[in-house]
């Protein structure tokens, strides 16, 4: 229960879903820090759980000015940091027919852009042999309609973690990645009716190897071990958790 004791982590769209799930498991095992979101509605209500713990920093992942301010902040209030955590992401979905330039650019600053420049901006804050983590996406493995450029981003992200776990050797930062599958999150709400969000959820569960549609806190206790001196031999890895989706579906 104590694996992560005293450790300073940041966790980028910690405010719902997997990143929200991370942050749980994270207080769990002992740890402090920021969780970093957009919408100051499920921010605030994400900061209510963790009080005395996490602090909660309103940022815009794809601008350098609010990662800069994330850093500091935490920095100031907790010291050194031990873990990243680089969740944030979303973007357009559709096909290489109907998305255009816009759309391009938004999938792959909120999938990719940010992604690099949380690491690096976050780098002169963190402790040598620290966690970085990052998340993928099984859509980076499987061709799922519409999610070409989403899923052409992940796939870059999974290589980040091997890029930049080569790149911090000298200082003993860990790069993982762990790609999740179709996951219980607020982002169901964005595509269907709220009627319809169950009738939904039993479809991808349906198609699921395992029965069931992943939890937010199945990807938190992934993090919490990639986080902790258990993986302290893998770097540059990829942890696929996604009910079987990858290897065992037809």
């Amino acid at each position: 229960m104590n694996r992560l004791k005293d450790k300073v982590a940041v966790i980028t769209g910690g405010n719902s879903g997997i990143g929200l799930g991370i942050a749980q498991e994270f207080k769990t095992e002992g740890a402090v820090g920021t969780i970093v979101g957009r919408n100051p509605e499920t921010l605030a209500n994400a900061a209510a759980q963790f009080a005395g713990s996490f602090i909660a920093v309103n940022a815009d992942v794809t601008k350098i000015s609010d990662l800069e301010n994330v850093f500091k902040k935490t920095s100031g209030k907790f010291g050194k940091i031990d873990i990243l955590v680089v969740n944030a992401g979303g973007g357009a979905v559709g096909t290489v027919e109907h998305l255009g330039e816009a759309d391009y650019d938004k999938t792959m600053d909120l999938n990719l852009k940010s992604v690099y420049f949380t690491v690096n901006k976050a780098l002169p804050y963190m402790n040598d042999g620290s966690s970085i983590i990052l998340i993928g996406s099984n859509a980076a493995h499987r061709a799922y309609p519409s999610f070409g450029l989403y899923g052409a981003a992940k796939a870059a992200v999974i290589f980040f973690a091997k890029a930049f776990s080569n790149d911090l050797l000298a200082r003993k930062i860990r790069v993982n990645v762990i790609t999740p599958g179709t996951t219980d999150t607020p982002a169901f709400e964005k595509f269907v009716p709220a009627d319809q969000l169950e009738g939904l959820k039993k479809h991808f569960a349906s198609e699921m190897p395992i029965g069931r549609i992943g939890q937010p806190a199945d990807i938190g206790k992934t993090a919490v071990f990639l986080a902790s001196d258990d993986s302290s031999f893998m770097l540059g890895a990829e942890l696929i958790v996604d009910g079987g989706m990858t290897y065992l579906s037809k």
